[in-house]
């Protein structure tokens, strides 16, 4: 299963990085409130690029993780929604998230000492 070229670790290699990525996070965060159209969650995402947040939710679409629903009108309506596989995926971000939370001063504090021990080593040097 470690084996780079094996098909079955590509596609978890892929996914993981998919999922890893900070759009997928916030689209996936987003739309766990329930549906949204395109301009609702650039909205609530202000810091994504309108070509960024396309590829995100074709990806997603791709996965199986969001829904796209067309609705005929003028002009045409599209909402975007989680699937129950991208519900599921709630869980494990919303465990990453804590896990942020309650390490973000430990990461911070190894932060000022690697900078900190590489600074004394610049100087002496």
């Amino acid at each position: 299963m470690k084996d780079p070229s094996n098909p079955v670790c590509q596609t978890i290699s892929a996914l993981l990085q998919r999922i890893g990525d900070k759009w997928t996070v916030l689209v996936v965060t987003t739309l766990a409130g329930g549906g949204r159209r395109f301009n609702e969650l650039r909205r609530e995402i202000p810091a994504v690029s309108q070509r960024m947040l396309t590829l995100t939710l074709r990806n997603l679409e791709r996965d199986g993780l969001v829904s796209r629903t067309v609705t005929p009108s003028i002009p045409p309506r599209v909402d975007y929604e989680l699937t129950p596989l991208g519900h599921s995926l709630n869980g494990p971000l919303g465990a990453l998230e804590r896990w942020a939370l309650d390490h973000v001063r430990d990461i911070h504090d190894a932060h000022a000492r690697f900078d900190e021990e590489r600074g004394a080593h610049r100087i002496a040097a």
